[in-house]
């Protein structure tokens, strides 16, 4: 017997005993929650291997350019220079660390809900959620549609990217949003490709398509409000927006209360205590909790998100966004391939040329756009507007 062989001959008796141990372990997991055998992928171009499907998943989100620039994107307070506030890399952490705390206790995927929870955000642009707006008025003009943020996460890790993601992880990743009208989710069965692309389709159109496919994804859903409600106002606080963390409601303050600690603890375990994942299937809050979440939520809309003081700037960078977007369409229009949005995107090895070949020019500049980081952004913006200088002389 060769070294080769008789090296590769322990290694599948190993993998046959890590597959086991993970079939005994996913035996435990609640009725309703997502198995490993359950995993779809569109195209399987490669076998799996001791890794379960959402893990692999898990592990090619982190190992994507799109995933790498959540270092230096916007969760809130654009134009704020404070190490010590929430940047969209610290958020995506927090959702992904407080869905799986609710999964293991609800007996769910753990691996599914990571991989949602790293993904969910990629689609993410300069400047948070302001700039997604600037975006798509961009995009309704030149004849693309608008602009989702959850759309794009899909399309960065579907098509940009072709990462070969399992429906579950994907489908999970596009219906993160909208959580502000989630009351109670249930999962609604997604049956196919065919199905999950028109999903997507109705997403890209304003519309929203319904819940998660599993239980997992409505967690992570749940999650993302958890991460972001208390933190935001311990930010708001840290930038001199909000006083003290007791400027809050008294209903919020006396049903939630007074801290980001506080407010997560609550949440938690009121969604762990009127949630249900071994009979009917559903993630919800008591009404009580909800209520008071809801009047926080208007709350921060007034006080934070929409305070003149962070929203001072917004026309410059409206103006930016244009002014970014024309220049990088005509270079694409006019085929300058020594342009960036060609030396460091459409012709870069990363992106599938499949998605290059059937992209329009303007698709192409939202995507470049879309994935850029605050900084990446701002560097673009003043190599286009401000002449360059010449250091001594010009040899």
């Amino acid at each position: 017997m060769s070294v080769d062989r008789e090296r590769r001959d322990p290694d599948r008796e190993h993998d046959s005993q890590i597959y086991q141990y993970t079939q005994q372990r996913e035996a435990l997991l609640s009725f309703h929650a997502a198995r490993s055998d359950q995993a779809v992928r569109r195209k399987n171009r490669k076998p799996e291997d001791i890794r379960t499907p959402y893990s692999r998943d898990a592990d090619r989100i982190i190992h994507t350019r799109a995933y790498s620039r959540y270092i230096d994107k916007t969760q809130v307070f654009y134009l704020v220079e404070n190490d010590h506030i929430t940047h969209r890399v610290i958020h995506v952490q927090l959702v992904s660390k407080i869905a799986r705390t609710i999964g293991r206790c609800l007996r769910l995927n753990e691996d599914l809900i990571e991989a949602i929870a790293l993904g969910h955000d990629i689609g993410h642009i300069p400047y948070g959620h302001f700039g997604e707006s600037c975006l798509s008025d961009l995009c309704k003009k030149h004849d693309i549609g608008k602009f989702f943020h959850n759309v794009q996460s899909v399309r960065f890790l579907d098509r940009i990217e072709d990462q070969d993601l399992t429906m579950q992880v994907l489908d999970g990743i596009l219906c993160h949003n909208g959580e502000t009208d989630d009351v109670r989710i249930s999962p609604e069965p997604c049956p196919d490709w065919g199905a999950f692309d028109r999903k997507v389709q109705t997403n890209a159109d304003g519309i929203r398509s319904g819940a998660p496919m599993t239980l997992e994804g409505c967690v992570v859903k749940f999650a993302d409000t958890i991460a972001y409600i208390g933190r935001d106002l311990q930010d708001a606080q840290e930038v001199g927006l909000v006083n003290t963390m007791t400027d809050i409601p008294l209903e919020c303050k006396e049903v939630l209360g007074t801290d980001n600690r506080a407010i997560i603890d609550t949440l938690i375990h009121d969604l762990l205590n009127h949630s249900d994942a071994d009979r009917e299937g559903f993630i919800t809050y008591s009404p009580e909790v909800e209520h008071a979440l809801v009047t926080l939520r208007a709350f921060s809309r007034e006080r934070i998100y929409n305070n003149p003081k962070l929203t001072a700037e917004r026309e410059k960078i409206r103006t930016m966004y244009r002014i970014l977007f024309l220049k990088y369409l005509e270079d694409v229009e006019a085929e300058r391939h020594d342009s960036k949005i060609f030396t460091e995107f459409a012709d870069s090895p990363w992106v599938s040329r499949d998605y290059i070949h059937s992209t329009s020019p303007a698709g192409l500049v939202r995507d470049f756009i879309a994935g850029m980081t605050d900084r990446y952004f701002l560097k673009r913006f003043e190599e286009c507007v401000l002449p360059h200088r010449v250091e001594g002389s010009f040899r």
